[in-house]
């Protein structure tokens, strides 16, 4: 389990730590008499398990990921949960319904909790879905360009727009929209974390950091 990271605010920086200091790093005024808005808070870590989510679409270490890390470079897995966490993904072996071995990824609400409509269809959707010749070996080959999970949860969340009169999204809408700022986010948490396992610290400039988390607002619901 990662550790938790802290975060400060004080004069012009954010304080990124794991033990809170007794004096600020950038100016080195005494830290044990802080203003409320400058407490310091943890976190949230960026990782769910996918079977404790409902209606998600999920990113996680592909299994020849030997590192099962986010950094980048390596191999990344999708899948999308039904309502009781059931992970619908598609291998070479066709689309496999997972119980387990998903306890550590990045899950994406694709459903609002006021939809009571298509919360009710999504597991009827995506059993129906999971049963096309699409992704039946017997009909199509996996490829990892063109046919694969990306492609899987593609068509599965076109299918329902669609279903709910609504426009298809491409292929890279779906990605700069959906995969893309989470799993930023989280290459910047994992950075955190190695930082500061070897350094007591890390300082970002307040002002720059406030605009980074505007810039990274994700998107939730479909």
């Amino acid at each position: 389990m990662d550790p938790p990271v802290i975060r400060l605010a004080h004069c012009q920086v954010q304080v990124f730590c794991l033990q809170v200091p007794g004096a600020c790093p950038s100016c080195g005024e005494d830290l044990r008499e802080r203003r409320l808005q400058e407490a310091p808070v943890s976190l949230p870590s960026p990782f769910s398990n996918a079977h404790k989510t409902s209606c998600c679409l999920l990113v996680a270490p592909a299994h020849n990921n030997t590192t099962s890390e986010f950094d980048g470079t390596s191999d990344l897995h999708t899948g999308i949960s039904n309502t009781e966490g059931v992970v619908y993904n598609y291998t070479r072996a066709g689309v496999v319904r997972a119980l387990s071995g998903w306890e550590r990824c990045v899950s994406v609400p694709l459903v609002r909790p006021d939809m009571f409509p298509l919360l009710n269809q999504w597991d009827q959707y995506l059993q129906n879905h999971s049963e096309g010749p699409s992704w039946d070996p017997a009909w199509h080959r996996f490829d990892e360009q063109h046919q694969n999970c990306l492609s899987f949860c593609l068509s599965f969340v076109n299918r329902v727009l669609a279903a709910e009169g609504r426009e298809a999204l491409s292929r890279e809408a779906f990605t700069q929209t959906f995969i893309l700022p989470r799993v930023q986010r989280v290459q910047k948490y994992l950075f955190l974390c190695r930082h500061l396992q070897t350094h007591p610290y890390y300082l970002v400039d307040r002002e720059g950091d406030t605009r980074e988390d505007t810039q990274e607002d994700t998107q939730e619901g479909i």
